[in-house]
C-alpha cells in the first residue's frame, strides 16, 4: 500500500504513521508500506521509516506543477501496483485520487486529519473557489472517508448522513510506554527551565499559530499573577507567534514568568512535570479554519495525568477522563479562565495512574489504534 503524505518531518500525522509502523513489528504484523512525500526534499525521518522496513519516495515534481505532479504520481501508482491508496492531505487528496483514476487499486482512502478545509494556495479567492469542488471530488472518488474525530468527519462530509460502509472515525493510537517511565524530578525540570523550585507551571503545547490561541495564556497568567506569585507559563512549540507571545508578555509585565521553548522532543516530560495544561483553541468556524480536528495533545495530557483547561473548540472525542478535563468558552474571557485555573490548581492533585489507565483502555491505546488501522486497509 502507499501513503501520500506531505513529508516525514515532525508533523503529528507523520509521527502517528511512524508509530503505527513500529507497532506492526511489536504486534507481529509487519506492514508493507510506501510513503510518497509530495515535497521534493528529503524528510527528517525518511531514514527512520526505511529502517523500519518502509519505502520512501520524494516526489520528483513540485505539487504546484499540477499536471507534471499528477503524471509522476500516476507513474508510481502504476509501477508499484498498490492495492491501497491512503491519502493524508485532506482536500488536496482530490489531486491524488485524480491521479489514480482508472487504475486497479482496490481501496482508496481520504484521511481527514483536521477540520480546516484549506486549499494551500496563495490566492484566497482561488482557494475559496476550489474548496467545494475538491471536497466533492474526494467524496466521489474515495471508497473510505476517515476522520480523526466525529466532528472532523461530519464537518468534511458537510454534516450529511454518514454512509456506513464509507465513513469511518479512526482514533490515533498513542504509545503509552514513555508514561510508565520514572518522571523527571520536579525540581530538576524547573531548574532546566530556569524556574524556581516553587514554580507552578501552566503549559501550552502545540503550534504557535493564531487559531491555537497561545497569546490567551499570557492573558490568563496576567489575571492570576498577583494571587499566584509562583505561576509561570511555558510554551512548547514553534510557529509565527513565538515572538508575539514574548511581546504580549512584556506588554502585560509578566515577561519574567514566561518561557518560550520552541520545538521540544521531551513534551511528555514537560507535561508530567507541569501543573496545568491550557489549550485555548479558537472556537469560531470560518471558511478556512474550523474547530480542532481532535487535539491529540489533549489526549497526551490525560495520559500524563495532567489537569487540563480547554476551550470548547476541542471535540468531545478527545476527552477520555472527565475528572482531568475542564472546559470553558473563550467568550467567558481571561478573568473567568484565570479563576477556573486557580480553582484547578487549588484542588488535590489527581492520581496520574488513573488518567493513564483511562487512555490505555480507550480507543486511543496503541494496540486498538493499530488494529483499527489494519482493518481499515482490508478489502
Amino acid at each position: 500500500m502507499i501513503h501520500i503524505i506531505e513529508s516525514l518531518d515532525s508533523g503529528a500525522v507523520e509521527a502517528w504513521l511512524l508509530r503505527m509502523l513500529k507497532a506492526g513489528k511489536k504486534f507481529g504484523a509487519e506492514l508493507d508500506w510506501t510513503f510518497y512525500s509530495v515535497l521534493q526534499r528529503p524528510g527528517r525521518f525518511d531514514q527512520v521509516a526505511r529502517d523500519l522496513g518502509a519505502r520512501v519516495i520524494n516526489s520528483p515534481v513540485a505539487l504546484d506543477e499540477k499536471y507534471s505532479f499528477v503524471r509522476a504520481l500516476r507513474r508510481e501508482l502504476k509501477r508499484g501496483r498498490y492495492e491501497v491508496l491512503h491519502c493524508h492531505h485532506d482536500l488536496v487528496s482530490a489531486v491524488y485520487l485524480a491521479a489514480a483514476v482508472g487504475l486497479p487499486i482496490s481501496r482508496r482512502i481520504v484521511h481527514v486529519h483536521n477540520a480546516d478545509l484549506h486549499v494551500p494556495t496563495g490566492n484566497p479567492r482561488k482557494s475559496a473557489l476550489l474548496r467545494e469542488p475538491m471536497r466533492r471530488l474526494c467524496l466521489l472518488l474515495a471508497d473510505k472517508i476517515v476522520g480523526i474525530s466525529n466532528y472532523t468527519l461530519d464537518h468534511f462530509i458537510s454534516n450529511c448522513a454518514r454512509k456506513p460502509r464509507r465513513d469511518v472515525v479512526l482514533y490515533y493510537g498513542i504509545d503509552t510506554a514513555p508514561y510508565h517511565e520514572t518522571p523527571p524530578c520536579r525540581q530538576a525540570l524547573r531548574s532546566s527551565l530556569d524556574l524556581p523550585e516553587s514554580a507552578i507551571v501552566l503549559i501550552f503545547a502545540g503550534r504557535m499559530v493564531e487559531y491555537k490561541n497561545p497569546l490567551f495564556l499570557i492573558d490568563i497568567l496576567d489575571e492570576i499573577a498577583e494571587e499566584e506569585p509562583d505561576a509561570y507559563a511555558v510554551f512548547a512549540g514553534t510557529g509565527p507567534l513565538e515572538e508575539k507571545v514574548r511581546d504580549r508578555a512584556r506588554w502585560r509585565g509578566v515577561e519574567d514568568r514566561v518561557r518560550v521553548l520552541g520545538w521540544r522532543e521531551d513534551t511528555i516530560a514537560l507535561m508530567r512535570g507541569a501543573d496545568l495544561f491550557v489549550f485555548p483553541r479558537v472556537e469560531e468556524t470560518t471558511a478556512d479554519v474550523g474547530r480542532e480536528g481532535l487535539g491529540l495533545v489533549v489526549v497526551e495530557a490525560q495520559a500524563a495525568g495532567l489537569p487540563s483547561l480547554l476551550s470548547r473548540g476541542i471535540p468531545e472525542d478527545a476527552i477520555v477522563d472527565t475528572t482531568l478535563c475542564s472546559t470553558l468558552s473563550l467568550a467567558e474571557g481571561a478573568n473567568a479562565w484565570g479563576a477556573r485555573a486557580r480553582t484547578i490548581l487549588a484542588s488535590p492533585r489527581p492520581d496520574r495512574e488513573v488518567g493513564l489507565a483511562a487512555i490505555e483502555s480507550s480507543a486511543f491505546s496503541l494496540e486498538k489504534g493499530f488494529r483499527n488501522l489494519v482493518a481499515l486497509h482490508r478489502p
